[in-house]
């Protein structure tokens, strides 16, 4: 199976367990009137929102370049994040309202055996997608999926502190309930303007991080025969990168010996470092 194909099923699944979490939590939230249980429902809803972005964006990415995008389809996957990013943070903002009116004015909060069930069974559903999206990013390589995953990390500490506000409520402490459902309005507005953040990194091509960097001049570095390396530029192809520099070799070697080196080099790149998509190298006489 293919990479895309494993993020399409990791999107299929975020979905199908992020419903199912929705539709119960929703019912349960609004029996008892649970502010934290109700934003926990509306951060299912992201999280299905999330996981449809995702596929879609995906399947536009998996396409292959053609005479209009030389350098494939790629960044969909951002132009897709950045809107999970703005739709999350609208989100946000409208529970967080209701949160905070739900601190100061009484509420007709009601403890029910039920918010300990759906929340015990939103930490095991949501740890289970975790364990599954994490291992998948770190095969893949995949921004996306590390992002999922990070996310259904995030929701199992959510939702245990919803647990933790359910308990409380039953020795009379109700406020802590708007107090939990104002911590998830905010932990969901974090999220979206990180989501945010690295879309648009990409997007308005953010250069490589130092650490690939400095792996592309560790494989330049042993060679010898090349003197002297200017002009490293590199542009987000999607989740990989497209890079260019100029290598200096002495004047006096051969034009085959010199592109030799070039080639030799693209290739031992593209074999070590799997950020990168493709490696332009220009040979200039010292």
């Amino acid at each position: 199976m293919d990479r895309f194909k494993k993020v399409k099923l990791a999107s299929i699944f975020g979905i199908i367990g992020n419903i199912f979490l929705m539709i119960i939590k929703g019912i349960i939230g609004f029996i008892t009137n649970s502010q934290s249980m109700i934003a926990d429902c509306f951060n299912s809803a992201g999280d299905i929102f999330s996981s449809f972005m995702t596929f879609i964006g995906n399947k536009i990415a998996s396409k292959p370049y053609d005479d209009d995008h030389n350098l494939g389809h790629g960044k969909a996957e951002y132009i897709y994040s950045l809107l999970i990013s703005i739709v999350m943070g609208g989100m946000a903002l409208f529970i967080l309202k209701d949160a905070i009116w739900s601190i100061f004015n009484k509420t007709n909060y009601e403890f029910s055996i039920w918010l300990v069930v759906v929340c015990l069974v939103t930490i095991i559903t949501k740890f289970v997608l975790f364990i599954y999206t994490n291992k998948m990013s770190k095969e893949l390589d995949n921004l996306l999926l590390e992002a999922n995953s990070k996310d259904h990390r995030n929701d199992c500490f959510v939702t245990f502190f919803n647990l933790v506000s359910c308990l409380l409520s039953l020795a009379g402490i109700s406020f802590i309930d708007g107090i939990v459902g104002t911590g998830i309005s905010i932990w969901i507005l974090i999220s979206a303007v990180g989501i945010f953040k690295e879309s648009y990194d990409v997007l308005m091509d953010k250069a490589i991080n130092d650490d690939t960097k400095k792996q592309v001049y560790d494989i330049i570095n042993k060679n010898d025969a090349i003197k002297k390396v200017t002009h490293f530029n590199a542009t987000p192809v999607g989740y990989k990168y497209q890079i260019s520099f100029s290598i200096f070799v002495d004047g006096n070697m051969s034009t085959f010996e010199s592109h030799k080196i070039a080639d030799d080099l693209e290739k031992e790149i593209a074999k070590n470092i799997r950020q990168i998509y493709l490696s332009v190298i220009h040979v200039n006489p010292l």
